[in-house]
């Protein structure tokens, strides 16, 4: 199994990180993940709050358990709520339902790992993620959808 290496982590990491000072965004944290859901690397800009790499981990976390970006991991949680307290039970609480994490994939459309991004709205990290990983020259699900590679997306 291919996994992100540490170079592509922090290109992810400092490409977001640029993109959000460029937009004036709250102070933000990254983590980006193995397929295993291990951290890979991890940055958090000075002024984050508490627990941002819980929160940044939770949305790797999510992406990879549900194979899908955690904004989609969010509406299914909206739409079938006991499915998604059953998920979050047996995640032991690790999965964080809210925009802002995606999954990386290369050139072949594999997963090779998740990105989590925390600390301004969830438009803006799920955006920012997406930047990320593209600037490192890797690809999101929409990419690979846009490519006709075989991704599955559905809701």
């Amino acid at each position: 199994m291919s996994t992100v290496t540490l170079q592509q982590a922090e290109a992810i990491i400092d490409a977001i990180l640029a993109r959000g000072r460029s937009q004036d965004c709250r102070p933000l944290s990254v983590v980006v993940t193995d397929p295993g859901a291990h951290a890979t690397a991890f940055k958090k800009e000075d002024g984050s709050a508490m627990m941002r790499f819980e929160m940044a981990m939770g949305k790797a976390y999510a992406a990879l358990a549900l194979g899908r970006s955690s904004s989609l991991v969010r509406v299914r949680a909206e739409e079938r709520p006991l499915f998604m307290s059953y998920l979050m039970n047996a995640s032991e609480g690790k999965i964080f339902a809210e925009g802002g994490g995606m999954l990386i994939r290369d050139a072949r459309g594999e997963i090779i790992g998740a990105v989590g991004v925390t600390g301004d709205t969830q438009e803006r990290d799920e955006e920012l993620a997406a930047h990320g990983i593209r600037a490192a020259g890797l690809k999101t699900d929409e990419d690979c959808a846009q490519l006709g590679a075989h991704v599955r997306l559905k809701n």
